[in-house]
């Protein structure tokens, strides 16, 4: 269904099911999958390719050119966003910069109104950015993941599965995964225990990561020294991950 006022290019692809309201504009290398619904003035353009089952609501552009002063003139870069994501007024999606990169956000995630996603992010799946979160370019967000409304997220910072990011924060270094940080500089207080109780994680698990948290932050132990301490305690799936994002190469380093 495409409504009379709508503007889309006849080389774009509408998925079966797919609704495209008043007044919005699709691209000539758009993909929009099926079920997915345009509520009104959306603006799709690039190369950008949208799952199926996804609601975005009025007055958001995806797949703009990024802001980012190296693009170049005629490079080809990419948006996706995945299935039964729902993007609400205002959100704004950027392309990649560079050749064939790609700027992506996953499935199963929330975006509130006026969030901003810049170039070469990827954002994971089940995650939930709140009012006016901002994501500067390369960050990465892993699944599962809350961004409280008012955070600032500096480039090629990365963020944890499941860690919780309060509002109002400023987040220049790595979040780990699993903790709670808050604050401007950012503080970790912890792990971020609703989440990983509605995530159904283990007691013991939970008993694990805290005893992660405590070797990382409460040890007097720098990045590394921790790093080593954990790995004779670490058992579990998650505790792995943890260790190996800690471990990681990272642009920004680890928060305080």
């Amino acid at each position: 269904m495409i409504h009379p006022t709508a503007i889309v290019h006849p080389k774009a692809t509408i998925g079966e099911g797919a609704e495209v309201g008043p007044f919005c504009v699709v691209g000539e290398h758009v993909a929009i999958g099926a079920r997915t619904h345009l509520v009104a003035h959306v603006v799709v353009n690039g190369h950008t390719t949208i799952g199926e089952d996804s609601k975005i609501h009025p007055f958001c552009s995806i797949g703009a050119p990024s802001q980012d002063r190296k693009k170049a003139p005629g490079e080809i870069a990419y948006t996706t966003i995945g299935s039964r994501t729902e993007i609400r007024e205002y959100v704004s999606v950027h392309r990649a910069t560079g050749d064939g990169e790609t700027t992506a956000v996953g499935d199963d995630s929330l975006l509130l109104a006026y969030v901003h996603i810049a170039h070469n992010c990827k954002v994971g799946n089940h995650v939930t950015m709140s009012s006016t979160a901002q994501l500067a370019g390369h960050v990465i967000v892993e699944d599962h993941v809350t961004i409280g409304g008012q955070t600032g997220v500096h480039q090629f910072v990365r963020i944890g599965e499941f860690a919780m990011v309060g509002g109002i924060s400023k987040i220049t270094r790595d979040v780990p995964p699993y903790f709670l940080v808050e604050g401007n500089p950012a503080t970790p207080y912890g792990l971020n225990k609703v989440g990983l109780r509605r995530a159904e994680f283990t007691p013991e698990i939970v008993a694990e990561l805290k005893e992660c948290y405590t070797m990382l932050y409460r040890s007097g132990h720098n990045i590394s020294q921790a790093a080593e301490a954990m790995r004779p305690i670490v058992k579990s799936e998650r505790g792995h991950h943890l260790l190996a994002f800690i471990s990681a190469p990272t642009e920004r380093g680890i928060v305080k």
